[in-house]
């Protein structure tokens, strides 16, 4: 008896163009994202190539929109981010009925309103701690290096009265070793949660204190919160020139060393940042001024937030 042939399977269709287009915009998105991601911590393609296990090249493809990373890689890169895997895709959806209708509303608002609409929310959430006043005295700068925050910072803690606490500084102490050396033998996700674990520390022991923080603080959410809820938190800027400028004053080119595009990375941390930064209390815009005028503009945001004690004695 003859052996029947199998019957061939039908081949699939042609993926229809809008679904490679669809295909194509969910991957160039997945790429921003990862490149935004990388900006805001101030990461090199090579150091997230390092922490992640995944070839420079790869990266470059995944950045671009060319790649179609597995959830493998996806999730490798995003622990080296030291986030979950979604928090890199798009259109993730959530159960929450209220939660979907938050974020329905909050796409009628015009952007330039978000700001206030970010900080009216934050207000409602905050609760007194069993210390004290959520905030106290406590005076934060954040910001990106070269805007000036050391300098002001320790003029504001000798008028005040009150410690300088430079965190960077704290974690140093703690761990040993220098920052860039803690990142580059324990990760960076090692050295967020030192800082973390620094910051709460400051803030038990310190009900006044100036406070200046690392400018990748916005990329852990959980820290950048805590500061934000348990501090006056000032975001000290500046133009893109003057941060490069005042950094090669300084004799530190980290993390733009030997990286000829210097001014566009720092541009694009900036404007990874940007909105992060924008969460603060106050800004103070320090380009163009001498150290003295930006510093008495410091005293008026900060005579706003904590009182007349910050007044500048006549």
């Amino acid at each position: 008896m003859p052996t029947a042939k199998p019957k061939s399977r039908p081949k699939a269709a042609p993926p229809a163009p809008s679904d490679r287009a669809a295909m194509a915009a969910f991957l160039a998105r997945i790429g921003n994202e990862v490149r935004r991601q990388r900006a805001k911590r101030g990461m090199t393609r090579r150091q997230l190539a390092l922490a992640s296990e995944t070839s420079e090249r790869y990266l470059a493809q995944i950045e671009s929109g060319a790649g179609n990373p597995s959830a493998s890689v996806l999730r490798a890169i995003a622990l080296a981010f030291d986030l979950p895997a979604a928090a890199l895709l798009p259109d993730v959806g959530t159960d929450s009925a209220a939660l979907a209708r938050i974020l329905d509303l909050l796409a009628q608002v015009p952007e330039s309103e978000l700001p206030h609409i970010a900080k009216l929310i934050e207000a409602r959430i905050a609760r007194p701690g069993p210390a004290g006043p959520e905030r106290a005295q406590r005076i934060a700068l954040v910001g990106l290096r070269g805007a000036g925050k050391s300098t002001l910072g320790r003029r504001l803690a000798e008028h005040l009265g009150c410690p300088f606490i430079e965190l960077d500084r704290v974690v140093e102490e703690d761990y040993g070793a220098r920052i860039p050396d803690l990142i580059e033998m324990a990760g960076t996700a090692t050295f967020r949660r030192h800082e973390r674990s620094a910051l709460e520390r400051v803030i038990a022991a310190h009900a006044a204190a100036v406070i200046t923080t690392a400018g990748g603080i916005v990329a852990s959410r959980e820290t950048y919160a805590l500061l934000l809820r348990r501090s006056h938190t000032i975001w000290i800027k500046a133009r893109p020139d003057d941060h490069m400028s005042r950094v090669m004053a300084q004799g530190d080119f980290r993390p733009m060393a030997q990286n000829r595009a210097a001014m566009a990375d720092l541009v694009a941390i900036l404007d990874a940042r940007r909105a992060d930064y924008a969460r603060a209390e106050a800004e103070l815009d320090t380009s163009g001024d001498t150290i003295e005028a930006s510093f008495a503009k410091l005293l008026r945001i900060v005579t706003k937030l904590i009182g007349p004690q910050a007044k500048m004695d006549r």
